[in-house]
Protein backbone atom coordinates (compact mmCIF):
# COMPACT_ATOMS: atom_id res chain seq x y z
CA UNK A 1 0.00 0.00 0.00
CA UNK A 2 1.42 3.83 -0.83
CA UNK A 3 1.21 6.67 1.52
CA UNK A 4 -1.15 9.07 0.05
CA UNK A 5 0.94 12.43 -0.33
CA UNK A 6 -1.21 15.47 -1.26
CA UNK A 7 0.35 16.99 -4.43
CA UNK A 8 -2.06 19.97 -5.45
CA UNK A 9 -1.51 19.42 -9.28
CA UNK A 10 -3.60 21.88 -10.48
CA UNK A 11 -2.25 24.64 -8.52
CA UNK A 12 1.19 23.54 -9.60
CA UNK A 13 0.03 23.67 -13.13
CA UNK A 14 -1.25 26.89 -12.36
CA UNK A 15 1.93 28.48 -10.71
CA UNK A 16 3.99 27.38 -13.88
CA UNK A 17 1.47 28.97 -16.28
CA UNK A 18 1.84 32.27 -14.70
CA UNK A 19 5.85 31.78 -14.69
CA UNK A 20 5.04 31.96 -18.07
CA UNK A 21 5.25 28.07 -19.27
CA UNK A 22 2.63 27.21 -21.90
CA UNK A 23 -0.15 24.77 -20.61
CA UNK A 24 1.02 21.90 -22.15
CA UNK A 25 4.13 22.86 -20.70
CA UNK A 26 2.91 22.95 -17.23
CA UNK A 27 0.72 20.23 -17.80
CA UNK A 28 3.77 17.81 -18.73
CA UNK A 29 6.12 19.16 -15.73
CA UNK A 30 3.15 18.13 -12.95
CA UNK A 31 2.52 15.05 -15.13
CA UNK A 32 6.28 14.08 -14.47
CA UNK A 33 6.00 15.43 -10.90
CA UNK A 34 3.27 13.42 -9.90
CA UNK A 35 4.94 10.00 -11.12
CA UNK A 36 8.13 10.98 -9.48
CA UNK A 37 6.04 11.30 -6.33
CA UNK A 38 3.12 8.93 -6.86
CA UNK A 39 5.67 6.30 -7.97
CA UNK A 40 8.82 6.83 -5.62
CA UNK A 41 7.59 7.09 -2.26
CA UNK A 42 8.82 4.37 0.28
CA UNK A 43 6.33 3.64 2.74
CA UNK A 44 7.30 2.08 6.49
CA UNK A 45 5.75 -1.08 5.12
CA UNK A 46 8.09 -1.40 2.27
CA UNK A 47 11.50 -0.20 4.26
CA UNK A 48 9.98 -2.73 7.05
CA UNK A 49 11.84 -6.05 5.20
CA UNK A 50 14.92 -4.63 4.73
CA UNK A 51 15.45 -3.83 8.00
CA UNK A 52 14.14 -7.11 8.99
CA UNK A 53 16.78 -8.46 6.63
CA UNK A 54 19.86 -6.15 8.56
CA UNK A 55 18.59 -7.13 11.87
CA UNK A 56 18.62 -11.27 10.49
CA UNK A 57 22.15 -10.68 9.07
CA UNK A 58 23.21 -8.78 12.23
CA UNK A 59 22.30 -11.47 14.33
CA UNK A 60 23.69 -14.43 12.60
CA UNK A 61 27.27 -12.68 12.27
CA UNK A 62 27.05 -12.16 16.02
CA UNK A 63 25.85 -15.96 16.58
CA UNK A 64 28.55 -17.09 14.17
CA UNK A 65 31.48 -15.48 15.86
CA UNK A 66 30.01 -16.47 19.66
CA UNK A 67 29.99 -20.17 18.12
CA UNK A 68 33.83 -19.37 16.47
CA UNK A 69 34.95 -18.19 19.95
CA UNK A 70 33.41 -20.88 22.13
CA UNK A 71 34.74 -23.41 19.78
CA UNK A 72 38.44 -22.08 19.60
CA UNK A 73 38.15 -21.93 23.10
CA UNK A 74 37.18 -25.56 23.35
CA UNK A 75 39.74 -26.61 21.48
CA UNK A 76 42.39 -24.53 23.37
CA UNK A 77 41.06 -26.33 26.48
CA UNK A 78 41.35 -30.04 24.91
CA UNK A 79 45.00 -29.05 23.72
CA UNK A 80 45.51 -28.08 27.25
CA UNK A 81 44.43 -30.91 28.63
CA UNK A 82 46.55 -33.25 26.03
CA UNK A 83 49.39 -31.70 27.11
CA UNK A 84 48.68 -31.97 31.09
CA UNK A 85 48.21 -35.80 30.70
Amino acid sequence: MRAHIPFDTLAIVQRLRDAGFQANQAEAVVEAMADLVYGQVATKQDLEPLATKDAMQAMELRITLRFGAMLAASVAIVVALVKLL
